[in-house]
């Protein structure tokens, strides 16, 4: 039986790592999944669209990436801020506990140092807004270039469009800059 006598700060902090960990690992699955998620049923609605010459069905697309898009990017957001969380808090107030010479939970900082770190970050920025951005707002062009659209489904594309410039905006903005 553990008493109170044996719950120390230093494994209150060691308990909440280890489950901001399984937090994280867990998002980053998810994070990940969303993207083949999002490319499977974007690659099914484009080749319904194409195979039925109904050009409106391409307004589905724009839908499904704001949904999916959105999602990836508070999960996304989610990792960064525990990885923060991480480096600046916990990290240091067990590194001032223990007295160790290094601080604690070392990778946290060091695979942030990778020389390569800026470009993979900026090439997954791309892939990000193409995969959520530009191939949906692609379908609403098309769209647009089809046959005379009602006005109804006109004005359902505008409002996807701001949507869509809404969360490149959002991707955007918490893209990370170091």
């Amino acid at each position: 039986m553990t008493t109170a006598e044996d719950i120390t700060e230093g494994s209150l902090l060691l308990a909440e790592y280890d489950r901001i960990k399984e937090e994280q690992k867990a998002r980053i699955g998810f994070r990940d999944n969303l993207l083949y998620v999002t490319l499977t049923a974007s690659t099914a609605v484009l080749a319904i669209a194409v195979q039925s010459k109904h050009h409106q069905l391409l307004l589905v697309l724009p839908v499904i990436c704001l949904v999916l898009g959105w999602t990836y990017l508070v999960n996304d957001e989610k990792i960064s801020a525990m990885g923060r969380y991480t480096r600046d808090c916990l990290g240091p107030r067990l590194t001032e506990l223990s007295g160790a010479q290094f601080p604690v939970f070392g990778w946290e900082d060091y695979h942030r140092r990778d020389p390569d770190r800026v470009t993979r970050k900026r090439l997954q920025t791309f892939v990000d807004l193409f995969t959520y951005l530009a191939f949906p707002m692609a379908g609403v062009i098309v769209f647009w270039s089809s046959l005379p659209a009602r006005p109804q489904l006109l004005g359902v594309s505008i409002v996807e469009t701001i949507g869509l410039a809404v969360l490149a905006r959002q991707f955007l903005r918490y893209t990370e800059r170091c």
